[in-house]
């Protein structure tokens, strides 16, 4: 064979392993939807775009076939489907087989009564204006501490500490000298002065009836509840006013429930609420919201709403979570249902039943919530139809083939 035979040979082999690659390239990126498919005719004469995986919208093939996704046959996105008479994209069309298949549910958008419960989280606190601080009224150190700890539960007049104080034994000598001087009026006046030391009206009795005096004080908690602070130790010298122990009350807890920003106009103080709490299921404490706090918390855009509850036997106990439920009165508003809404972070839309098989989104300004239902304040009129279920997948074909929103104002 000769040289030029040779490199002829050569040439056409390359050509054809070329147009080979390329053939079975294309085939599969075709297969994969990374390439624009091909349109097509039907049989029915309808110019067919591509073919997709309806739980797959975005994939696109150039032909028919079984799903590599789903165990189901591709459907075809026809050109008819997706443009109007002016060519203006017009919905998304369903095959009312694939719409059953797929568990779509249709609704109306209706006039009805709503319940305007706003439903949040919360996490009980100690009532910080049930707080009792037991402190020394006078000089002295301590001579004798109670088995007390920070953390502790004591009941109203539970021993904290027995504290020295020699200030009020030089004060009942003076006491007992005036006594003996048989007038009622320097008495009556020295024993006043013992009241002003903080000397209770048994000590300056059991004084006067002995004779003897006692400069030992026994401290005790004005309040039940739970010692949050406790600095006594037995030889601890202290001044006067100095703190020994602090002690919160559990007669009431505070429930403080975190609202969203956008929500803060629905609550106010004196608004019921009421709580449940995963401790005790089943089972419901009532309140009332007794302050909002006056700053937002950034991270998490909320307000801090601060709810008042009773706290019977001291069952609820700080740091618990609750789930609340603020309550208000009931009245008219146009609903659907609260599955139907779609949520994308910068809006918030529905989809529209047309009737006629295809699917239009729309956007809308939604209000309270409950009971499986949401306000609709703007986007819809009543009697529209929506998506309350599958509203996904048709939201995703309407995005993939340009179908452009339906602004608020727009509703018939």
């Amino acid at each position: 064979m000769t040289d030029a035979t040779q490199s002829a040979a050569r040439w056409r082999a390359g050509i054809l392993a070329a147009t080979l690659v390329a053939g079975g390239g294309g085939y599969y990126l075709g297969q994969r939807g990374d390439v624009p498919a091909t349109a097509s005719t039907s049989a029915e004469g309808r110019k067919v775009l591509y073919y997709y995986d309806p739980m797959f919208p975005n994939q696109k093939f150039d032909k028919p076939g079984k799903s590599p996704f789903m165990d189901m046959q591709l459907e075809p996105k026809y050109a008819d489907d997706a443009t109007g008479a002016s060519g203006a994209v017009s919905g998304v069309s369903i095959d009312p087989t694939v719409m059953q298949n797929l568990g779509i549910r249709i609704v109306a958008a209706q006039m009805g009564n709503l319940a305007a419960t706003l439903n949040v989280t919360g996490t009980v606190d100690f009532n910080q204006r049930d707080v009792a601080i037991v402190q020394s009224r006078a000089g002295g150190f301590v001579t004798r501490v109670y088995a007390r700890a920070p953390g502790d539960v004591v009941r109203a007049g539970a021993p904290i500490a027995d504290v020295q104080l020699p200030e009020w034994g030089g004060a009942q000598t003076e006491f007992l000298s005036v006594k003996r001087l048989g007038r009622p009026d320097l008495t009556a006046a020295a024993r006043q002065r013992l009241r002003l030391m903080g000397m209770s009206d048994g000590l300056i009795a059991s004084v006067e009836r002995t004779g003897r005096t006692n400069g030992t004080m026994t401290i005790s908690s004005p309040i039940s509840g739970v010692i949050q602070t406790l600095d006594a130790r037995v030889g601890v010298t202290l001044g006067q006013g100095q703190t020994l122990a602090q002690v919160t009350g559990l007669g009431t807890v505070w429930l403080n429930a975190a609202v969203p920003e956008a929500q803060a106009g629905a609550v106010s103080i004196g608004q019921n609420a009421t709580a449940t709490l995963t401790a005790f299921p089943g089972e419901t404490f009532g309140g009332r919201i007794i302050a909002i706090l006056p700053t937002a918390q950034a991270d998490s855009r909320t307000l801090t709403v601060r709810i008042e509850l009773t706290n019977r036997s001291g069952r609820l106990r700080p740091g618990m979570f609750a789930s609340v439920a603020l309550g208000g009165d009931a009245r008219q508003a146009l609903l659907v249902p609260s599955e139907a809404v779609i949520r994308t972070g910068t809006r918030t839309i529905v989809m529209l039943a047309k009737g006629d098989g295809r699917y239009h989104p729309a956007e809308v300004r939604t209000g309270w919530e409950g009971s499986g239902q949401t306000e609709i304040l703007e986007g819809l009129a009543v009697g529209e139809k929506v998506v309350a279920s599958g509203q996904f997948l048709l939201d995703s074909e309407a995005s993939l083939t340009g179908i452009m929103v339906r602004p608020l104002g727009g509703a018939k």
